[in-house]
């Protein structure tokens, strides 16, 4: 434990000194370092930290939502951000103190800084070594500081973590459907693994389903009503105050379009079917806004029905082992997020290191997926580089596309192996996974 949380400290400190290359003085007179556009890219130090200093009124210390909007093509005004509410509220908790883009990195580092340090900690009690995979990996050191990742992913594996202990079924998991919430109002995805967590409820937990038992559906119910309480609590004062502010940050995400800079299939595979080198210049721009119609359409209908998939593969599993593994589902469920929404930003690959270290999957798999990682995590970077300073772009492509289409191949064979994937911590039946007055709650119950 002292291993794997030092080390992460160690890499957290990297990470921060890599995206600080690109915040040193001088600073223009809105606080803006005079080398951030001239570097960011090139010396692969690009964060959205430092870039969002400006244009969301975070450099002005305006409390988020309540006075912003968005216009019709899209753009932010006032001080909405893009994000949730609870990462809007930590970008201007970051703020605060801060006068420069380099102070609000710093700031900001520091404030995040102990969601990896926990999330390293709940890791090695679940996982032992293979926690270090999360604690010298290289997606910590490029994007631990790239975004606001690291509070949703200590969300997710608390979730985990809660279920582990040994607090009666119900109680835990109406905490870990808190603890999801939340993190569904930090950056969404953990909200998709209430459905999981439901099913393991529904199907007695860790001591399984006894025969001819029906499904526990009250203790279902708890779970989502947990999390949509607690969704609805978290958003409610930003929706009544600021109610343009807060609907924006919702909308910007449904305009976003499937662009150069969302790294996913859409954009660098099925957008050749719609935009071709025969398209002349007067037909691009309709071919281009079919292309973008055809992946509003498809990819939020694909993300649904690959959840709904993986839910399906564990109803399958249930029904040979007795056990719902909400764990194994919830790690599919983010593959195909992964591969299947319009946008792929390089530090989401920090949502899925957890599921390698908590699933006993191939290390190959884990390798294979690092590696290319960091085809995207840097080869995106320069290959903006190149297209700014107007030079030969082809090796940078290169390394672009073996990112995109490694990350998707892999990302449909992590999806089936995850379903099929055991946890790496004890999965033995716990006697407070039985409710009270259940068969199961003690073996000499069960014998009497």
């Amino acid at each position: 434990m002292v291993a794997v949380v030092a080390l992460c400290a160690f890499t957290l400190i990297l990470g921060y000194l890599n995206k600080a290359r690109c915040a040193v003085a001088p600073f223009y007179d809105n606080g803006r370092s005079t080398t951030f556009d001239a570097v960011k890219d090139s010396w692969v130090c690009y964060s959205d930290i430092q870039f969002l200093w400006l244009g969301r009124d975070i450099d002005n210390h305006i409390f988020p939502y309540l006075d912003g909007a968005i216009t019709s093509n899209g753009v932010l005004t006032g001080g909405t951000v893009e994000y949730p509410v609870l990462s809007g509220v930590l970008m201007w908790l970051g703020a605060i103190p801060a006068h420069t883009d380099a102070e609000f990195l710093l700031y900001s580092a520091l404030l995040l800084a102990p969601f990896g340090l926990l999330t390293a900690w709940m890791l090695g009690r679940l996982a032992g070594k293979a926690a270090l995979l999360w604690s010298v990996g290289p997606p910590l050191v490029l994007y631990a500081f790239h975004n606001w990742e690291l509070p949703v992913v200590a969300t997710a594996v608390g979730a985990v973590f809660v279920m582990s202990t040994r607090i009666p079924l119900r109680v835990k998991a109406i905490f870990a459907a808190v603890l999801l919430a939340i993190g569904f109002c930090l950056k969404l995805y953990p909200g998709a693994f209430v459905l999981p967590l439901a099913a393991f409820v529904a199907y007695g937990g860790a001591s399984g389903r006894v025969a001819g038992t029906r499904l526990d559906i009250r203790g279902a119910l708890s779970v989502l009503a947990a999390a949509t309480a607690t969704v609805v609590a978290v958003n409610a004062p930003f929706a009544i105050l600021g109610y343009e502010g807060w609907r924006a940050s919702f909308a910007f995400q449904t305009l976003r379009q499937a662009d150069i800079t969302t790294n996913s299939i859409w954009y660098w595979g099925v957008r050749h079917i719609f935009v071709t080198d025969a398209v002349t210049p007067e037909a691009h721009e309709q071919a281009e806004a079919s292309f973008q119609s055809a992946v509003d359409v498809a990819s939020p209908a694909l993300v649904f029905a690959a959840f709904a998939l993986a839910l399906w593969l564990g109803v399958r599993r249930a029904g040979t082992d007795g056990v719902y593994p909400w764990v194994a589902v919830s790690g599919s469920m983010l593959c195909g997020f992964l591969l299947l929404h319009k946008v792929h930003s390089p530090q989401y690959t920090l949502w899925l290191i957890p599921f390698f270290v908590l699933l006993r999957v191939p290390w190959a798999l884990v390798a294979a997926y690092l590696v290319a990682d960091l085809s995207m995590g840097i080869g995106v970077f320069k290959y903006f580089a190149a297209l700014a300073q107007g030079t030969d772009s082809a090796t940078e492509e290169f390394f672009v596309e073996v990112g995109v289409w490694g990350r998707a191949v892999l990302l449909v064979v992590a999806f089936f192996v995850f379903a099929r994937a055991r946890t790496r911590f004890e999965d033995a039946p716990s006697e407070t996974d039985a409710e009270p007055g259940d068969v199961r709650a003690s073996p000499a119950t069960a014998t009497s």
